[in-house]
């Protein structure tokens, strides 16, 4: 996040161990209260943001500006998201930060075109300059603004909160982090190093649109990771474990936090038996849960509206036909409870459910925004999402993941007389119009006679997603979630996502590691 000199609206501020600096900033700034969002503001309809002095004429005036040269549809977007981190090295809390977001992001569109502008000065006089340059997209007569703006439908619960971000002190969060430490270092004598990261985020945005639509949401949101170093015979390997959600502290139980120690101790250590497989082309097993990136990266991308709109994807003819076996189905949906990918309303105020993806093999629909829903003249998914105010919103997943099959792992296994089994990956790189991709393979093991055998590293699957899409000829039963912290980036924007599969096998797929296949 960039600095602001100036302390009114943004500042990234260095915390030491024990204290906080940027105490002098206005409490409003840092404190997000459930009781000031449940309050009447100003005017029926504005709760939370009423503390920054917005006010439903305030609201009328900016879309009336982002209105004022013919734009068919504007709207405003409020943020504001406090975030907090701590970090743990060689048994010692060696790095804490704290970082604010304020602002307000204008959108006039006009046909396919955009104009976006945003401020972070929360005043009219700044929010009427922003709409008006929003406005220069389009250039004609104005077009009226909404007369009233009304409190949208009443919002899900997806990520309900006991203990509110704000009301946790640093003091609570530390025996998290050193009790991970402790934990990891005696679960195997070869741990010689521990990191432990943590950080929580309480946010909450706003949504006025030219429709007269008034939404508001509260939005939590926290990440711990836990990485290893492990020595053995000289050798050294790293690994590590992380979880995600849109919870409060409430989400670390004491069986998760064991859970991270024994995946993140295990992910590390197996490496010292592991060998690079051979190369060329094999069937490979993926695991159940976190080889959903491969799902998510080189398919679930090119199913995003907006590529298909501009012919860029390869499903941009495919509506209605097979893409995939009968027996595949892939569903990205906002409503898993407390999934770091869950979103009560997405970023343009539509609401969100289940959309159905691929189903029983057949390309059904695209992920929508309200731009590509209007273009291919159906209703928005509610996949319009964006990074923060100072970005357009466009259309984005959120989890993303393919439903559960006719198979048994076992089953699958077992049918595979020489191939790979992938249960972790990291550094994938995807070409998403093509599909292309090349995924690197953290984790996993060699599969021989249909039995899981040696561990396996420093290997990569490379292939296209649509091709890859096709060839999968297994699925099981295991559908699994993954709880990791998982980050969709695209367009120089960043989200967070969540993605999941049940034990899938592929007919074919390059692998690339050492030497040739025997």
């Amino acid at each position: 996040m960039p600095e602001n000199p100036g302390m009114s609206r943004r500042k990234l501020i260095g915390l030491g161990a024990a204290t906080l600096a940027g105490a002098a900033l206005p409490d409003a700034l840092f404190n997000l209260s459930s009781a000031a969002a449940a309050a009447v503001g100003p005017t029926e309809g504005i709760g939370y943001f009423a503390r920054f002095g917005v006010t439903e004429k305030m609201l009328r005036d900016g879309l009336s500006a982002a209105l004022s040269r013919g734009a068919d549809y504007a709207d405003l977007f409020f943020q504001h998201r406090v975030s907090n981190g701590l970090g743990l090295e060689d048994g010692e809390v060696n790095r804490a930060s704290t970082s604010v977001e304020l602002g307000v992001g204008v959108r006039a569109v006009k046909g396919d075109q955009t104009g976006y502008a945003y401020t972070e000065d929360l005043t009219s006089e700044a929010l009427i300059q922003a709409a008006k340059t929003a406005a220069a997209i389009a250039d004609g007569p104005a077009t009226a603004g909404p007369k009233g703006l009304a409190l949208g439908a009443a919002l899900p619960a997806r990520y309900p909160v006991k203990t509110r971000w704000e009301d946790v002190r640093p003091q609570q969060k530390l025996p998290l982090l050193s009790g991970l430490n402790e934990k990891a270092l005696a679960a195997d004598k070869r741990i010689r190093k521990v990191n432990v990261s943590f950080g929580d985020e309480a946010g909450a945005i706003l949504i006025a649109d030219s429709n007269g639509r008034i939404v508001e949401d509260l939005q939590p949101m926290t990440r711990l990771y836990l990485s290893c170093v492990a020595e053995q015979d000289g050798k050294k390997e790293t690994n590590g474990y992380n979880v995600a959600g849109r919870a409060d502290i409430g989400f670390y139980s004491p069986e998760r936090l064991d859970r991270m120690v024994k995946e993140a101790v295990s992910r590390t250590v197996v490496l010292f038996d592991a060998v690079t497989p051979p190369a060329g082309e094999m069937p490979v097993v993926l695991g159940a849960g976190a080889s959903g990136i491969l799902l998510h990266e080189a398919i679930g991308h090119g199913m995003e509206a907006d590529f298909n709109r501009k012919g860029v994807s390869i499903f941009s003819d495919r509506i209605g036909k097979p893409v995939a076996n009968k027996f595949v189905n892939i569903v990205d949906e906002g409503t898993l409870q407390a999934a770091r990918g869950a979103i009560n309303v997405d970023d343009e105020g539509n609401p969100v459910g289940k959309t159905m993806l691929v189903e029983n093999g057949i390309l059904t629909t695209y992920l929508h925004d309200s731009i590509s829903a209007k273009h291919f003249k159906v209703k928005p998914t509610g996949n319009g999402r964006r990074e923060s105010y100072r970005y357009a919103p466009m259309p984005r997943m959120r989890a993303t993941y393919m439903l559960p099959g006719p198979h048994k792992k076992e089953e699958i296994i077992a049918s595979v007389k020489k191939g790979i089994y992938c249960t972790n990956f990291t550094n994938g790189q995807v070409q998403i119009g093509a599909g292309d991709f090349t995924f690197y393979v953290k984790n996993g093991f060699l599969i021989e006679d249909g039995k899981l055998t040696t561990p396996i590293k420093d290997v990569n699957i490379i292939g296209n997603g649509p091709k890859v899409l096709e060839k999968i000829d297994m699925v099981a039963d295991d559908l699994a979630i993954d709880e990791g912290g998982w980050t969709c980036g695209k367009d120089g924007q960043s989200v967070p996502v969540s993605q999941g599969i049940p034990t899938v096998r592929v007919a074919s797929i390059t692998v690339g590691g050492r030497g040739k296949q025997g």
